[in-house]
């Protein structure tokens, strides 16, 4: 029997298919994983067993003891650690837990965007947000950056020029603790300047501050953008995907109670799932320090390889600013369009994330010469390895960078 066609029947606007999954690539680089040797197995098993024997037959119910915003116990634990670690005061009616933190973007954007409304997003970003945004059908600004971030006085002047059209866009996202993908930290100053610029122009401010627990030195670590506003205009995204685990797929989002209810009137999801709630809300309601602590050492030594394998086969021909925390390496090679380096890597089992997926501009020339590598999921010796491919990849299809025969690269 032939097999009926869909083909006719898909909406106007449906995206390419997708194709099958083939599996991980032998050198991988791509997506936000984390180090296989961070997750604490035996622990969570003794989480779930005691959370299960304690509210298993609740499981017969939608939402649990929280209601629709989550389970007040998942709840408590993003409110003590924004309280301890993020300088945040909130209580858990302000909190939303999120079926991963991208169901922030898709709440949010459908809550504030029309379609030719206008938004300001950091010129390198989660490429995430660029996705959601284009589905309202929203205007991108980009964020001039440098290594710390947002330059708040050049994004003042942009804000002028669309004022002058009689432009406001609706708010300002931003990753201001390890920036994705640059792994910067906007500092405190700027902080401040970009809330009174937000204030001054009436512009909301998206936060995400999804890879914040992972910052190297918390002597360095300013308060998050919601802990040092009282006006309500900042909208707070996290998430436990990177300081726990990817596939739990748990966020949350913080944010005062006109906003935080129109968000959840779009959350129709029929609540977020219980057992990863149970699963974060006891091991993380008193593991939280620990678990960073441990796993924060074994990150950086990761980072610490990546940086000594690029330097060894790139030389000068790569440039890179070390980041301050987080699992994402960024790094340039003038002269390199890595987009079109990507297809001769991934035949030959490598993968990263180009430039310009990153970019607000993906025909900027500078962002086209960037790429990102997670470096949490691969071993020192997986690291050492795909980087040595990666530069022999780029050598064969760009001559860069030049090969030595005096220079030893293994």
């Amino acid at each position: 029997m032939a097999k009926f066609d869909f083909s006719p029947l898909l909406a106007s606007d449906a995206p390419a298919a997708a194709g099958r999954w083939a599996g991980f690539p032998e050198h991988n680089f791509i997506g936000g994983h984390v180090g296989r040797e961070t997750i604490p197995v035996e622990a969570l098993v003794e989480s779930m067993t005691r959370q299960l024997r304690a509210l298993g037959p609740e499981l017969a119910t939608y939402n649990l003891e929280g209601g629709k915003q989550g389970m007040l116990s998942a709840r408590q634990v993003v409110v003590d650690k924004l309280a301890r670690d993020r300088g945040t005061d909130c209580s858990v009616d302000d909190v939303l837990m999120l079926s991963g933190s991208l169901q922030g973007f898709e709440l949010v954007n459908n809550a504030l965007l029309n379609p030719g409304d206008y938004v300001v997003i950091e010129e390198n970003t989660y490429g995430g947000i660029l996705t959601s945004v284009a589905r309202r059908g929203a205007k991108i600004v980009g964020a001039p950056l440098d290594d710390d971030g947002i330059l708040v006085d050049k994004l003042a002047i942009k804000l002028d020029r669309l004022a002058d059209q009689g432009i406001v866009p609706k708010y300002i996202y931003t990753i201001p603790t390890i920036q994705n993908p640059t792994g910067s930290m906007l500092p405190l100053d700027r902080r401040l300047a970009l809330l009174e610029l937000a204030r001054d122009r009436g512009i909301a401010i998206f936060e995400d501050e999804c890879y914040a627990d992972l910052v190297w030195d918390e002597d360095d670590w300013p308060a998050a953008l919601r802990g040092l506003d009282d006006s309500g205009l900042v909208i707070h995204l996290g998430s436990f995907s990177k300081s726990l685990a990817p596939a739990i797929r748990l966020g949350y989002l913080v944010a005062d109670w006109p906003i935080l209810s129109q968000l959840m009137a779009l959350k129709t999801d029929a609540g977020t799932g219980a057992l990863e709630q149970m699963l974060v809300a006891d091991y993380f309601g008193s593991h939280f320090e620990a678990h960073l602590t441990a796993a924060k050492p074994v990150l950086k030594a990761k980072l610490d390889v990546m940086m000594d394998a690029i330097n060894a086969q790139f030389g000068t021909a790569a440039e890179f600013t070390e980041p301050k925390g987080g699992i994402f390496f960024w790094m340039r090679i003038p002269g390199v369009d890595t987009s079109k380096l990507l297809p001769a890597c991934t035949a030959e089992g490598l993968e990263f994330t180009p430039g310009a997926a990153w970019s607000t501009d993906d025909a900027d020339p500078s962002a086209r010469e960037c790429l990102r590598l997670c470096f949490a999921l691969p071993s020192h010796q997986e690291i050492r390895d795909g980087v040595a491919k990666l530069a022999e990849i780029c050598h064969r299809e760009t001559g860069i960078p030049v090969r030595s025969g005096n220079v030893d690269r293994t």
